[in-house]
């Protein structure tokens, strides 16, 4: 029994291969993206909006970037959340994140359990309404 959906977005196919070779085996059902625009599309396809617990979201990215899918989510579904993994870091960009709402921003390459713990911890808390 799968412990929920969980959407990869990542315009590298091999952290899109490790992150969902990584929670299939934890038991989640995880759906992957390769930008902002393809990520969208699937939020909107199906039960997705309603059923994603957890979204893990590059930043920079072709067609429509993390901030700017970031911003998108924080309007369509504000209570799924996010968490950004990045190459790039940037301590004024993770500070404008996380003020947005974004739970944790990592930076490339994350630990497998520095990543597990933090993903099974933010699925069990659940959806955050509070911040609609």
């Amino acid at each position: 029994m799968a412990k929920g959906k969980i959407l990869i977005i990542d315009d590298e196919q091999d952290v899109r291969d490790i992150f969902k070779d990584r929670l299939e085996k934890a038991g989640y059902n995880p759906i992957v993206a390769e930008n902002g625009e393809d990520a969208i599309t699937i939020l909107r396809s199906g039960d997705n909006m309603m059923n994603v617990g957890l979204i893990l979201c590059d930043i920079r990215m072709p067609k429509v970037n993390g901030i700017e899918y970031i911003t998108f989510l924080k309007e369509q579904a504000p209570g799924i959340p996010v968490v950004v993994v990045t190459g790039y870091p940037d301590p004024e960009m993770e500070h404008e994140l996380i003020a947005k709402g974004v739970k944790e921003y990592l930076v490339k390459p994350v630990d497998k359990d520095t990543m597990m713990n933090m993903v099974n911890k933010i699925v069990a808390e659940g959806k955050d309404f509070s911040l609609a």
